[in-house]
């Protein structure tokens, strides 16, 4: 899974990054979020879109919108259930009642500068889970494979600002061995020249989309292990994602575990 990442990068920067038409950003109910260092569910992070303009018949635009992590279907009678879905799983997303139609229609890109996951180390006979920071080794930004949905609030008028609630989540993967197995799964992401593909709502062949998405491995990451303060979500900073001299078996070492990092709140 993907239960944690780090999204620090400004606005501007993703504006030009990914060739964005339309900033619905600015115009949002929502001030823009600001460098977050420890993303855990239910935050407010970027997603890029592509739709056409509100009650035009124009083609499609590429958007940077803001939106909560963990998707409510839109047949959801609560929002709450946003916080139990905050992955799809690629093998299934095409087909699951939760975003199947999310991921015909409504696919998005969400940035991030890297993710965490946990390994189950051994010291002086007792286990414990070590976070490990997982990037991209020049430094560049990741384009993490996601759907997002639409959730209409009926206590609230059709024009109220906070009428729609947009949420997302991030589709994972079976993990390979690039860097080491630090955890069973990792995110799809989508390389640039899939991007058009990917947003395209009109392009809804699951075979073809399913080829749009790779492993986050195969974009050249790297791994270090870092402070187990990031497993607390009241920690916040660059200092989550500074290397420790060492840990456990070292960067890159890892065995595979399902267990969450404690003091997780999803």
């Amino acid at each position: 899974m993907c239960g944690r990442f780090v999204s620090a990068r400004k606005r501007l920067e993703l504006l030009e990054e990914f060739e964005i038409e339309r900033d619905r950003v600015v115009d949002g109910p929502d001030p823009e979020p600001g460098p977050d260092y420890n993303v855990a569910p239910t935050r407010r992070i970027y997603a890029v879109v592509e739709r056409r303009p509100r009650d035009e018949d124009g083609p499609p635009a590429r958007e940077l919108r803001v939106v909560r992590w963990g998707l409510v279907p839109s047949w959801a009678k609560e929002p709450s259930m946003g916080g139990r879905l905050i992955n799809a799983r690629a093998e299934t997303v095409a087909v699951k009642p939760a975003f199947r139609r999310a991921f015909a229609k409504r696919r998005c890109i969400i940035p991030a500068d890297g993710y965490y996951e946990w390994q189950a180390v051994s010291e002086q006979g007792k286990q414990r889970k070590q976070p490990y920071y997982i990037y991209r080794k020049d430094g560049g930004a990741l384009a993490f494979a996601g759907v997002y949905e639409l959730w209409r609030d009926e206590a609230l008028p059709a024009d109220h600002e906070r009428a729609w609630l947009w949420t997302a989540a991030i589709i994972t993967t079976q993990a390979t061995d690039e860097v080491g197995q630090i955890h069973d799964r990792m995110p799809m992401v989508i390389a640039p020249d899939h991007w058009a593909d990917w947003l395209n709502p009109d392009g809804s062949e699951p075979g073809q989309l399913q080829a749009t998405m790779l492993p986050a491995m195969a974009g050249g990451l790297t791994s270090h292990p870092v402070s187990m303060a990031v497993n607390s979500v009241r920690n916040n900073g660059p200092e989550l994602i500074t290397p420790l001299a060492s840990a456990g078996g070292g960067s890159g070492a890892a065995s595979a575990h399902e267990d969450r990092p404690p003091g997780e709140l999803f």
